[in-house]
């Protein structure tokens, strides 16, 4: 007699997906802040929200993901910082508002789990919730057969966090003579794979594993660098300083993000040239020939972070940063806005 067909035999291991879980449960447990009352394993996490801790709370959320950056994470065979950039890019998005990151939950879709590669992933995502001071406090590992290639995966996520409303960032105190800082970048990020994928291994038909002039690692390890996670830095600042607005430099660049809270009636003045370039960003431009505008659209440039700042406050906020080991640079201003023009120019 035939026997009969099991979950297992379409390709999906249930006992493989509990045996994930005990895995990496010691690495989760070591995100979890104080208010996180669970385990990892239930149907849903429980976060004890201490709202006596806020005048006016009010919560943050964002989710995104990791995009194209994964495919030269399989062409590498790395996959142990993926799981930051996950973080970052999750984080990066709400403390631009003023928010304190709490917790964040991840979603983790494959073809065919693999244990291994399944928990590097969770480590990178564990470090980066360490660095962010948010609980990791659960998510989905969905095993789905034939959706995915082989050895491949997508990775998401959503994080929220809580900001005092009166603490919050959203640009409307920007005004006329407001300095702009800009916070340095570790590298292309998590923006523009496509493009960079295009130009590195296609115009240029480069291999993971080559080298180029000016590039302190192979091509891979260095389209693989971490996000940075700008956290702990603008929440030491918002302590200190009053902040006017911030912009997380993520898909879009310059062009597209920091006209997002720029009020009516102003406009930001960028000077190109107050800030080290990586070379990275002048091998995917030469290599692909793309011109200034769609790089400043497409790419982050050197800049993941900027900061709308009161003029008389921005020499002493650079010397903070500097003390905070972050590379800040003055990189434009914000002057009136005439009628009809753009949030944004180049000088």
């Amino acid at each position: 007699m035939k026997r009969g067909v099991t979950y297992k035999s379409a390709g999906v291991d249930i006992d493989a997906g509990n045996k994930f879980v005990d895995l990496i449960r010691p690495l989760v447990r070591k995100t979890f802040r104080p208010e996180v009352i669970t385990d990892i394993g239930g149907f849903g996490g429980l976060f004890s929200f201490r709202a006596r801790k806020y005048r006016d709370p009010v919560l943050v959320a964002s989710t995104d993901g990791v995009g194209t950056k994964l495919k030269v994470a399989f062409m590498v065979g790395k996959h142990d910082t993926v799981g930051i950039d996950l973080v970052a890019m999750c984080v990066n998005d709400i403390v631009v508002q003023g928010a304190e990151p709490l917790f964040l939950l991840d979603y983790l879709a494959t073809g065919k789990l693999s244990l291994g590669v399944s928990t590097q992933i969770i480590k990178g995502i564990a470090r980066g919730c360490v660095e962010a001071r948010c609980a990791l406090l659960g998510g989905e590992t969905a095993e789905m057969p034939s959706f995915y290639k082989k050895g491949e995966y997508d990775l998401a996520g959503f994080t929220v966090g809580v900001v005092d409303r009166d603490r919050v960032i959203d640009g409307s105190s920007i005004t006329v003579g407001d300095q702009l800082i800009g916070l340095g970048s570790s590298g292309l990020h998590s923006n523009g794979y496509s493009l960079a994928r295009k130009v590195l291994f296609g115009r240029m038909g480069l291999e993971v594993s080559d080298r180029v002039e000016g590039l302190a690692w192979t091509v891979g390890e260095e389209m693989l660098v971490p996000t940075r996670i700008y956290v702990k830095t603008v929440l030491r600042l918002l302590k200190e300083f009053h902040l006017h607005g911030l912009a997380h430099i993520t898909g879009g660049g310059f062009t597209d993000n920091i006209p997002r809270i720029i009020p009516p009636g102003c406009k930001a003045v960028l000077r190109k040239n107050t800030w080290p370039v990586p070379r990275i960003f002048k091998v995917i431009q030469e290599g692909g020939d793309i011109s200034e505008p769609e790089m400043l659209r497409t790419f982050n440039n050197g800049i993941g972070m900027v900061l709308a700042v009161p003029q008389t406050e921005a020499k002493r906020i650079i010397l903070r940063l500097k003390g905070l080991k972050e590379k800040a640079y003055l990189i434009g201003e914000i002057v009136k806005a005439g009628k009809g023009e753009r949030a944004i120019e180049y000088e």
